[in-house]
């Protein structure tokens, strides 16, 4: 396969991108072929400091996007968002649950460096961000950002932690990982909607309240920039549309009767064609949140970032890719990932370098033109260079820690230890189902990147004993 290099094929593989690798002839009305990523001379004219608009999903597997190879979820909305930036085929958040991975994008820093994000997930009100850490919106906000958070925050409960005591000016959402979509009781059985610090009454289906907000405040007259952290609950159990309100009322009654995050977690229903339903209305509403956007006149100014919180569940797609979330296998920490920014950055791209939440935080602040906190640094990398000025992508590893699971990856190698203790290596190019151990064949490589891991992890807080 002349002209691709090994790491552009396993990226390739599983993604909406396939079809042009496989030779299938284009038709006069198909969309554009992607293109590997180049960056764009830059212009001229110097632009205002970009909009940031900084979008989760919760728990959106690798393949659920159907330009990320999905057979039978449509999503158009995202397709176009990812055909007009850069589409990135190795992107992984920053851990394997979800708020974990919050505290990687939110500091830029591994989660085990804070002791809130020891937890995996956090489950308790004295878990939470540090109120006196910087994060993201902190440092922008102090930059002259206006900043805010809508939905899920998942990084502690009042009244020690807050998105609007760690650098957001608003917060409208839930504190909690999980809630029924229309009585709004999270996992400690209380009301979850709030306000601010004030509790919020709208028992209308979730993902319809949180785009109403978004559209707001994208549409409003702001005289600064901004930065909108905007996370869906969507797909996240329990398998709930707006159909469902009586689904939903029943789950809510166990809530009510102590049943807690057991009763949440839905394992007796859901299905694929309900995850479906639930995935095609998380891209229906970050379309219009999109429309919103372009018809306020601040489209091109604004860098639109969309990625998944961990890898899928258990309705999500995730060819080829093994394993799923709360592992570091692939399936786990692999994500979807797209960038918008028509200001600076063209359309119909697909990047293969490898991206993580922290690279992200790191990445931001440089292009929102704010400095990380002397006192905390970035674990992450900023990717500016590689996006505007043509420079190569960081070379460093991506280190990942969860109970049980350990994992490394340096270029196309994965060094990844399963919950038994076993240790395996892994060429992601030529093996991105993870199926080939090759690591008593590179029994030197194996040690070295464990040796690397383990240098890591000796800087980080240890767990706390269970």
């Amino acid at each position: 396969m002349p002209g691709i290099s090994r790491r552009a094929f396993g990226g390739l593989v599983g993604g909406g991108a396939v079809t042009a690798v496989a030779g299938t002839p284009a038709t006069a009305s198909a969309a554009p072929a992607e293109r590997p990523f180049r960056s764009r001379p830059a212009s001229a004219r110097p632009r205002r400091r970009p909009n940031i608009l900084f979008v989760l999903g919760d728990d959106l597997g690798w393949a659920d996007l159907s330009s990320y190879g999905s057979p039978h979820i449509r999503t158009p909305h995202l397709d176009r968002l990812a055909a007009q930036g850069v589409r990135f085929t190795n992107a992984y958040s920053g851990s394997a649950t979800c708020s974990p991975t919050r505290f990687s994008l939110y500091t830029g820093r591994f989660p085990g460096r804070t002791k809130g994000g020891l937890a995996e997930p956090i489950g308790n009100r004295a878990q939470g961000l540090d109120p006196d850490h910087p994060t993201l919106a902190s440092l922008l906000k102090n930059a002259g950002y206006a900043t805010a958070l809508i939905g899920k925050w998942h990084c502690g409960w009042l009244p020690d932690y807050s998105p609007t005591k760690s650098g957001w000016d608003e917060f409208f959402g839930n504190f909690g990982g999980a809630l029924e979509y229309f009585s709004k009781l999270g996992q400690l059985g209380d009301y979850d909607l709030y306000e601010g610090d004030a509790e919020y009454q709208d028992l209308r289906y979730y993902t319809t309240i949180l785009t109403e907000r978004a559209v707001e405040y994208v549409s409003r007259d702001h005289d600064r920039p901004w930065l909108l952290n905007l996370n869906f609950t969507t797909p996240h159990w329990p398998w709930l549309t707006e159909d469902d309100a009586e689904t939903g009322a029943g789950i809510a009654a166990k809530l009510r009767a102590g049943g807690g995050v057991r009763a949440l977690a839905h394992n007796d229903g859901g299905s694929v064609e309900k995850y479906t339903e639930m995935v095609e209305n998380l891209d229906a509403s970050v379309g219009k949140v999109l429309t919103a956007l372009r018809r306020s006149g601040q489209e091109e100014d604004t860098i639109v970032v969309f990625a998944s919180d961990n890898g899928g569940e258990r309705f999500s797609y995730q060819w080829p890719l093994s394993g799923a979330k709360s592992e570091l296998l692939e399936g786990g920490i692999r994500v979807p990932t797209v960038l918008r920014w028509p200001a600076r950055i063209d359309g119909h791209q697909v990047s293969h370098e490898p991206v993580y939440s922290p690279d992200w935080t790191a990445t931001l602040l440089e292009l929102g033109g704010a400095r990380p906190h002397p006192a905390y640094p970035l674990d992450g990398h900023s990717f500016a260079g590689y996006l505007l000025r043509g420079e190569d992508a960081p070379e460093r590893d991506l280190f990942w820690r969860v109970r049980g699971n350990r994992a490394l990856r340096r270029g196309d190698w994965k060094y990844y230890r399963d919950a038994n203790g076993k240790d395996h290596l892994f060429d992601l190019a030529a093996d991105a189902r993870e199926q080939a151990d090759l690591a008593a064949d590179r029994p030197g490589l194996l040690a070295e990147l464990k040796a690397a891991w383990e240098k890591v992890d000796g800087t980080l807080l240890p767990y706390p004993a269970s």
